[in-house]
């Protein structure tokens, strides 16, 4: 099984990811202020070098207005 932070799944994800942010209307460092985090942590995310566990998933959700099972659905269609 190869590395998850290089799979095709996980850069779907950051793509959904950096989808979500944008339709939200947040930039990076606005989106970094309201999860408390650098904007760096974002950049990391949204260009697929860090992993997101279920919990950073579900606050994402939250914040930015989608469903984190949603994601997950589509995420596991291939």
């Amino acid at each position: 099984m190869p590395k998850t932070v290089t799979s095709p799944i996980q850069k779907k994800l950051a793509a959904m990811l950096v989808e979500f942010r944008k339709d939200a209307g947040l930039r990076q460092v606005d989106l970094a202020k309201k999860l408390g985090v650098y904007q760096s942590w974002i950049t990391h995310l949204e260009s697929g070098q860090r992993r997101i566990d279920v919990v950073e998933l579900i606050e994402l959700g939250r914040i930015l207005g989608f469903d984190p099972a949603e994601v997950v659905r589509r995420l596991n269609k291939r």
